[in-house]
């Protein structure tokens, strides 16, 4: 069996030491350490240095930008200490109109390659905890607003005492072969010519293999026997976690549902190597390589699904 290649694959490499909710307060550093790193965000917008090419920033550029909330202590990387923060767009414009940085959103930004890979989680981290703390500045339990403690990696509620902690999303994303063809479909929001692999939440109760076939079936009618666990991608929009698997089909015949479905085929190996190489007659594409889908794809023509 060949050995798949995860080189490429988005915020999935991280040398971020992290911080969690047990590490407690006395673990976080104070705002203006000297060395520390900052990561700023405006929505799905990162402000980047320029030379060198990084999404880390040092304190006195962070300070140049007001905050909308309390800053999230990340963790180390080789030592220093991370911070994240979200701020304005408009913030980050003023800043990416100067020389020395500019923005570019979250997925131009690992499809790009425009900073090291291991940033990349890194940014997965930060993204994903900011979304959360905007989400989450009032109790689920009993409405009173929440504050933030732990460096960012927990909310306590001071009325019920409460603690609310980031939740990750699960979502399996499959790639349904049988024989030496493959299921790839097409959503209505792709763009034209794009196919890619059917994936869909977890439900609460629901096994990774239960749920690879629940969502086949509802959006392919095809059912699903066994089904294998290949790689996993962090995808912080806003904060879930693909789960990718490769699951045999038991059935040809293809219905599907138009509400999640434009279109759905099963593609012959020389087919999808064509599409990933860009050389297919029809002008069929896939994903880019920095989505776990490609890398689905690659597997299989590869031999190593």
């Amino acid at each position: 069996m060949a050995v798949l290649s995860r080189s490429g694959l988005g915020y999935a490499e991280s040398r971020l030491r992290r911080h969690s909710a047990e590490a407690g307060e006395g673990a976080v550093p104070p705002l203006d350490a000297p060395d520390a790193a900052w990561v700023l965000l405006a929505g799905d917008r990162v402000v980047l240095r320029r030379e060198p090419a990084s999404a880390l920033l040092p304190p006195e550029t962070a300070v140049r930008v007001p905050a909308l909330a309390e800053p999230v202590f990340l963790g180390r990387l080789d030592g220093r200490p991370v911070f994240a923060a979200a701020i304005e767009p408009a913030a980050a414009e003023d800043l990416a109109a100067g020389t020395d940085h500019h923005s570019l959103d979250l997925r131009s930004l690992a499809a790009d390659g425009a900073v090291a890979a291991h940033e990349l989680g890194l940014l997965a981290t930060a993204k994903s905890l900011l979304a959360w703390h905007a989400r989450n500045g009032f109790c689920a339990n009993c409405g009173t607003p929440t504050a933030a403690v732990a460096g960012g990696f927990r909310r306590d509620c001071p009325a019920c005492e409460a603690h609310h902690f980031p939740r990750t999303d699960p979502v399996v994303i499959m790639l349904l072969r049988r024989g030496e063809h493959c299921l790839l479909g097409r959503a209505p929001r792709f763009k034209p010519g794009m196919y890619s692999c059917l994936a869909g939440f977890l439900e609460p109760g629901e096994t990774v293999e239960d749920a690879v076939r629940r969502e086949t079936f509802e959006e392919a009618g095809i059912r699903v026997g066994a089904v294998r666990y290949l790689a996993s991608q962090p995808w912080p929009f806003p904060a879930s976690l693909m789960l990718g698997c490769v699951a045999e089909a038991l059935d040809a015949a293809i219905t599907i549902d138009p509400a999640e479905l434009e279109d759905a085929r099963w593609f012959s190996r020389a087919e999808v190597a064509a599409m990933i190489a860009g050389t297919h007659p029809e002008g069929l594409g896939v994903p880019p390589p920095m989505a776990i889908a490609h890398l689905l794809m690659c597997a299989f023509v590869e031999g190593a699904a």
